[in-house]
C-alpha cells in the first residue's frame, strides 16, 4: 500500500460522493416541499413542455366551466322575465274573451277591460326594457338579430344567429310571384229555385264541418246573409266573398265564392252541394280546394323559401334564417320590393378552452311591437301593441293576436331551454369531465410521489452522513506519513 501526501484520492472520492448525495438530498427536499417532481426545465425538459401545455388547457377548461355557468345564469334570468310576460299575456287573453261576450257587456265594462290591457301591455314593454343581467339588457333586442325593411308591403319577421349583418343599403328583396289564397267559385249561381229545394251546402276546413241547409221561401240575399253568418259561427278559417251591389236585387242569382283566410299552398278546404255546379261538380261529391300559392323570390340575391306570405333565407347563405313578409296582392313591377337591413348582435358564448369553441344565441326583443306580427285580422292589428277590445270584432281579433304572442313567447322559452340544456349544461358536464382527466394527466407527469420521495430522502440523508464520516477518515490517512517519519528519526 502506497502513501501519498500531494493528492488524497480517497478524500477526493469521498468529497465527490458527498457533493452528489448532498445535491440529490437537496432535490428530495425541494420535491417534498413543493409537491412537484418537475420544478424547472432541467428536471425533465420534455415533461415540463407537456405539463405546461396541459396546465394551459386546464386553465382554459376551468374558465370555460365558469363561462358556461354564467351563461346558464343568464338564460335563467331571461326565462324568469319571460314567465312574467306569459302571465301578462294570459291575463290579456282572459280580458279579451270577457270583452267578446257582447250580450252582457256595456261600454264602461269594455273601457275598463281595455284600460287593464293597456297596463298589461306597459308591463310587458317594461319587462322587455329593464330585464338585465348585470348591466346588459337581455330582452330589448340588443342581444339578438334585428332588422328593418324599406318598401311597400314588406315586413321584417325575424333573423337568426346564422344571419349575417347586411351591407349598407341592406339586402334587396326580389318578389317573383305574390302569394295567393285557396279560392273556389261555383259554376252555377244560387237561385230561388235552388233555395226552395232546401239545398244542402257542406264546407269542411281544419277538421271542422259546416252543413248549411237553405230555407224555402228565403230570398237569395237572405240566404247569403245566413250562410255568411253560419260560416263565421262555425269557426272555419274561411270567408264568403260577396259581389258588391247584389243586395239591391234580393233575388238576383249569386255565385258562391269561398276563400281561405290563410295564404299559401298548404291551406285547403272541401266543398259539396246537392246541385251539381253550385259547389261540387257532381252532386254530393266533395271537391278538395288547394290552389293557393306561396310567395317566391330572393333575399340579397340568394334563394329564399316561400311559405304563405313569408320568405325565409336559405341555408347556408349570408341571409340564412332571415324572414320577411310580403303582403302585396301582386309582385311589384320589375320584381324589386324593397330591402331588409340586418344588425347581427347575437350573443356569443365561449364555452370551450380553445379558439372557435363557442356558440351563439339570439335573445330577441319581447316588446309588444315585436309580438303577434303577421296575423291576418279584420281589425287591422299589426302587432300586440295595437290590440283593442272596445268592440266585439276587435276583441275577437285581439284573441288571435294574443294567441300568436303566447305561442311566440312559449316557443322562445323552449328555444332558450333547449339551448341551456343541450349547449350549456351538456357542455358543462363534458368540460368538468375533461378538466378532471387533464388534471390527472398533468398530475402523473409533474406531481411528486411523496412516499417515494420520503424514502429516497431518508436513503440520501444516510448516504450524506456516511460520506461525511468517510471524508473525515480519508482526511486522516496522510497523518500516517508522520508515523513513518517519526520512526526513522
Amino acid at each position: 500500500m502506497s502513501l501519498r501526501i500531494n493528492h488524497n484520492i480517497s478524500a477526493m472520492n469521498s468529497h465527490r460522493n458527498l457533493i452528489q448525495n448532498t445535491k440529490t438530498q437537496a432535490k428530495n427536499l425541494e420535491r417534498l416541499s413543493s409537491g412537484l417532481k418537475i420544478n424547472r426545465g432541467a428536471d425533465a425538459p420534455a415533461g415540463l413542455i407537456i405539463s405546461e401545455r396541459l396546465r394551459s388547457q386546464m386553465s382554459g377548461l376551468k374558465q370555460a366551466i365558469d363561462n358556461s355557468e354564467a351563461g346558464i345564469s343568464l338564460m335563467q334570468t331571461a326565462e324568469g322575465a319571460l314567465e312574467e310576460v306569459n302571465r301578462a299575456l294570459i291575463n290579456i287573453r282572459q280580458l279579451a274573451v270577457a270583452s267578446a261576450n257582447e250580450g252582457t257587456n256595456d261600454e264602461f265594462m269594455l273601457e275598463a277591460n281595455q284600460e287593464e290591457i293597456v297596463n298589461s301591455l306597459q308591463l310587458i314593454d317594461r319587462i322587455s326594457r329593464i330585464a338585465n343581467y348585470g348591466k346588459k339588457a337581455i330582452l330589448d333586442g340588443s342581444m339578438g338579430a334585428n332588422g328593418i325593411t324599406t318598401g311597400d308591403h314588406l315586413e321584417f319577421i325575424q333573423a337568426t344567429v346564422d344571419t349575417q349583418s347586411s351591407p349598407v343599403g341592406g339586402y334587396g328583396v326580389q318578389i317573383n310571384e305574390a302569394s295567393t289564397r285557396s279560392t273556389f267559385e261555383g259554376a252555377v249561381g244560387l237561385s230561388t229555385a235552388i233555395i226552395d229545394q232546401e239545398e244542402q251546402i257542406t264546407v269542411v276546413e281544419g277538421g271542422k264541418t259546416l252543413n248549411f241547409v237553405t230555407t224555402a221561401g228565403d230570398t237569395v240575399e237572405t240566404t247569403m246573409n245566413k250562410l255568411e253568418k253560419a260560416l263565421k259561427a262555425s269557426g272555419l278559417n274561411l270567408e264568403l266573398i260577396r259581389e258588391p251591389g247584389m243586395a239591391s236585387e234580393p233575388n238576383q242569382p249569386q255565385l258562391l265564392v269561398f276563400r281561405h283566410k290563410e295564404f299559401g299552398s298548404e291551406p285547403s278546404f272541401q266543398v259539396a252541394s246537392n246541385t251539381p255546379g253550385l259547389l261540387s261538380t257532381d252532386g254530393d261529391v266533395p271537391v278538395l280546394i288547394q290552389n293557393g300559392i306561396d310567395v317566391s323570390g330572393t333575399i340579397g340575391g340568394e334563394f329564399a323559401q316561400g311559405k304563405g306570405q313569408v320568405l325565409t333565407g336559405s341555408e347556408p347563405t349570408k341571409v340564412s334564417g332571415v324572414q320577411v313578409k310580403y303582403t302585396g296582392d301582386l309582385a311589384p313591377e320589375g320584381g324589386f320590393a324593397g330591402s331588409v337591413t340586418i344588425a347581427q348582435n347575437s350573443s356569443i358564448f365561449q364555452i370551450g378552452a380553445n379558439y372557435k369553441q363557442s356558440t351563439a344565441f339570439s335573445l330577441r326583443s319581447t316588446g309588444t311591437k315585436r309580438l303577434g306580427n303577421g296575423i291576418l285580422n279584420d281589425s287591422g292589428f299589426k302587432s300586440l301593441q295595437q290590440i283593442d277590445v272596445t268592440e266585439t270584432q276587435k276583441a275577437l281579433d285581439t284573441m288571435k293576436i294574443v294567441d300568436r304572442a303566447i305561442e311566440e313567447v312559449s316557443a322562445f322559452r323552449g328555444e332558450m331551454g333547449a339551448f341551456q340544456k343541450n349547449n350549456l349544461e351538456s357542455n358543462l358536464n363534458y368540460l368538468r369531465n375533461a378538466h378532471e382527466n387533464l388534471t390527472n394527466a398533468e398530475s402523473v407527469i409533474r406531481d411528486a410521489d411523496m412516499a417515494e420521495e420520503m424514502t429516497n430522502f431518508t436513503r440520501n440523508q444516510i448516504m450524506v452522513q456516511s460520506n461525511t464520516a468517510m471524508l473525515a477518515q480519508a482526511n486522516q490517512t496522510p497523518n500516517s506519513v508522520l508515523t513513518l517519519l517519526q520512526g526513522r528519526a
